[in-house]
């Protein structure tokens, strides 16, 4: 759908409303290291601190060599350590993976260095195949998704206080950071709602479901210590270039990359030399246009009308972006119009 050119800054004028941040998969480029993927991740978290985005977020993610964030608590109190003013936190932390003591543990510590800075995104699916899930857990006790709400509910006690066996998370008991649910469904919307706290939805891998998770959280939503009222983050994948061409060239990249991952070959991220040359069948290319709903990609112009549409669409109280490019400048790039050009 094209928008006529007269109601572009009406959309543009809804995104002043709404806090930016950013969810940074810390990708691995080829021909490039993890060491040079994680130092990139630094220096993009210290630029969107200068522009003013609200949060910075990693994803846990593992068994995938083209993304570099599988220790989401380290990689943030390095974050943090190199950072001021800008929220930290896990976009999310996979607690299938995790025992929820080894998780309160880590953030109550992240919270005590760096009070008021800290998010707890938490999702409910491993993030990762089952094997991995297996080697990461070492039991399959907990892995089930059904187990959420009781790994959740274990969670949030060492938070508040000893567990039923007089266990204390040291950090972790007075260390609580802001705790997120984020969902690609109904079924975390709900939960989010259930217990009143904010929730992230993953628009960038799921946008079909957005709007109904949405309706969900709010329709259920029930008031609580963390909140009075639903508040909804949408987590969106942009590319913004100075050209509709540019950034079409910027994102073929990513579409390769998670085309390999569709095919069970995750790899690193590929060069635009290399994804351009990529011979694509006519089925490769309907899963990458298909992909890309829902996404934001172009230039200012563009975004803005792309985001503009989606605001109005969700209502998001908050944007989350999602930026997969091969090179660092084109990512704070995007960053940068976003805020200065499209929010503008």
């Amino acid at each position: 759908m094209t928008l006529a050119l007269d109601v572009i800054p009406r959309l543009g004028a809804a995104l002043l409303d709404v806090p930016l941040s950013v969810l940074d998969l810390a990708p691995v480029e080829a021909g490039r290291t993890a060491g040079e993927g994680l130092a990139a991740t630094t220096e993009v978290a210290r630029r969107t601190e200068a522009l003013g985005y609200r949060r910075f977020w990693v994803a846990e993610h593992h068994n995938m060599p083209g993304i570099a964030s599988s220790a989401p608590s380290v990689l943030l109190a390095h974050l943090a350590a190199a950072t001021s003013t800008i929220r930290i936190g896990s976009g999310g932390v996979m607690l299938p993976n995790h025992a929820p003591l080894v998780v309160a543990e880590q953030f109550g510590t992240l919270h005590a260095l760096h009070p008021g800075r800290v998010d707890l995104g938490i999702g409910r699916a491993p993030g990762t195949d089952q094997a991995t899930a297996l080697a990461l857990r070492r039991t399959r006790e907990g892995l089930n998704a059904d187990s959420f709400p009781q790994e959740l509910a274990a969670l949030l006690r060492y938070f508040r206080g000893t567990d039923s066996a007089g266990i204390t998370a040291t950090p972790g008991l007075g260390e609580q950071p802001d705790i997120w649910l984020l969902g690609s469904s109904g079924f975390s919307a709900q939960v989010a709602a259930l217990l009143g706290l904010p929730f992230a939805f993953a628009h960038h891998f799921s946008a079909a479901n957005t709007e109904p998770a949405l309706a969900l959280y709010r329709e259920q939503f029930r008031p609580s210590e963390h909140l009075d009222k639903p508040y909804a983050m949408v987590a969106v994948a942009v590319v913004c270039a100075d050209t509709d061409e540019r950034a079409e060239e910027l994102s073929l990249p990513r579409d390769l990359a998670f085309l390999h991952l569709a095919g069970g070959r995750p790899q690193a991220l590929p060069t635009p030399e290399e994804a351009a040359r990529y011979p694509l069948s006519d089925r490769e290319r309907q899963f990458i246009l298909s992909r890309r709903e829902g996404q934001a990609l172009g230039s200012p112009e563009t975004v803005r009308r792309q985001l503009g549409e989606l605001m109005e669409r969700t209502h998001a109280d908050e944007l989350m972006i999602n930026t997969l490019v091969y090179d660092v400048e084109d990512r704070v790039r995007s960053f940068e119009l976003v805020k200065e050009k499209v929010a503008a």
